[in-house]
């Protein structure tokens, strides 16, 4: 079915493309967009604020990083656009595995960008029961970086350079009826291995810039967000 198209004469499959490169902070993006990133970008931790539905488990190809782009709360709109690093570890016995990564960095919560290239041409469009939801392919091989400090992160989202204080923040996730259901946000120190042999060490959901372990966490009060 051919994309529907708007008075302006963007297509919704190109408007989708580029919401997904501005509010990931994506690399190749004009001034414009980096400044829309900008102003959707929050200090705060970018939760789901339901479950969303990413769309089928067929959609997300087994070892390879998606882009996921989608409303956290379609009842604020746009403002709630977010973008989670996805990849398909395979099963685990019978059961499918997935490593959900928040693009937002730990250290203020700018969005980070995948460190290799993203298939544009790739780019499918699902429907959720939230919306909408863009899947961009990309293969970033040297992990994710931030532009906004140089904070930097590998495929499993362990900082390894920049003031980041943490890992980059992981989604809990479900399976239901085929389909990949995202859950709430919970924070990371570090990861040990990959993909679905991967052990997680994880706490409660932390803000930006705090860090959730060592001498420096005991600096920083009870977050009330920090209990999922």
């Amino acid at each position: 079915m051919a994309a529907a198209t708007s008075s302006t004469g963007v297509s919704r499959h190109g408007f989708l493309a580029a919401a997904a490169l501005a509010v990931g902070g994506l690399a190749g993006i004009g001034a414009g967009l980096r400044a829309l990133g900008g102003a959707l970008a929050s200090a705060s931790p970018a939760g789901a604020a339901e479950p969303v539905d990413l769309g089928p488990l067929s959609a997300f190809p087994e070892g390879q990083f998606v882009v996921a782009t989608f409303l956290s709360d379609p009842q604020a709109g746009e403002v709630s656009r977010r973008s989670a690093y996805v990849r398909n570890n395979g099963l685990v016995g019978r059961v499918p595995s997935f490593t959900i990564l928040s693009s937002r960095c730990t250290h203020v919560g700018c969005p980070t960008q995948p460190n290799g290239p993203l298939f544009t041409r790739r780019l499918r469009v699902v429907d959720g029961a939230n919306g909408e939801v863009s899947l961009l392919p990309t293969l970033p091989a040297a992990g994710f970086g931030c532009p906004c400090h140089g904070s930097q992160f590998d495929t499993e989202g362990n900082r390894t350079a920049g003031p980041a204080p943490r890992a980059l923040d992981r989604y809990e996730f479900s399976v239901r009826n085929g389909r990949l259901v995202l859950g709430g946000l919970y924070s990371v120190s570090r990861v040990d291995g990959a993909g679905a042999r991967a052990r997680i060490r994880r706490f409660g959901r932390h803000g930006a810039g705090e860090p959730v372990d060592g001498p420096e966490s005991l600096l920083y009060p009870a977050d009330p967000l920090a209990s999922g």
